[in-house]
């Protein structure tokens, strides 16, 4: 596997993330919003997620939803 890359389309919010090279033999949806690429031999190598702004704001909105109510039980 090469170094990881991270590409962001802004017109279309998309964002790729490599994790290697490897021509893509196949994928699998994880969600809606979500792509898993493989290579020939089933391996990742890559995930798409469209409409990545959003995606990216929820996640972070969640994780910090969690530490908050964490830290406010201690």
């Amino acid at each position: 596997m090469n170094k990881t890359k991270m590409v962001y389309f802004e017109k279309e919010d998309i964002l790729h993330l490599s994790l290697s090279d490897e021509l893509e033999g196949g994928s699998i949806e994880l969600s809606p919003n979500i792509t898993a690429e493989l290579n020939d031999k089933g391996e990742l190598i890559g995930i798409e997620i469209l409409n990545a702004s959003n995606f990216i704001r929820d996640s972070i909105l969640e994780s910090v939803q969690a530490k908050m109510l964490q830290f406010v039980r201690v």
